[in-house]
């Protein structure tokens, strides 16, 4: 029988855990056992924080609104209550991007519930 030398198909498996280890620091770079388990934990931590991140972001567009809405005299609960019962469908996001970019637009709609 011929002899089935295995080598090449695990150096391609440690060769190609080593190049996505570019850039880590000390030994997680080049050692292969060490490069491994950087890795592993770098996976979960990227996969647990894309969420976080989604969080975060959130967060951070009801904080702008609810600021504004303050300086208008309005709750922030009270407005999000106001834009669902007048269907008025903007998101959060597109809400603080109009605050950012065009806060007249944004003073138009919180008035829009105090004209007749």
């Amino acid at each position: 029988m011929v002899r089935v030398k295995r080598g090449k198909i695990a150096h391609k498996r440690r060769k190609n855990i080593l190049k996505e280890a570019k850039g880590f620091m000390w030994g997680r770079k080049s050692k292969y056992r060490q490069a491994k388990e950087a890795l592993y934990h770098a996976w979960s931590y990227s996969y647990r924080d894309r969420k976080t991140k989604k969080r975060d972001f959130r967060k951070l567009w009801q904080i702008k609104i609810s600021s504004a809405c303050k300086e208008n005299n309005i709750s922030y609960s009270k407005f999000i209550a106001f834009l669902k019962k007048n269907k008025i469908e903007l998101n959060r996001k597109i809400l603080s991007q109009l605050l950012e970019n065009y806060p007249e637009t944004f003073k138009k709609i919180i008035n829009y519930k105090r004209s007749p």
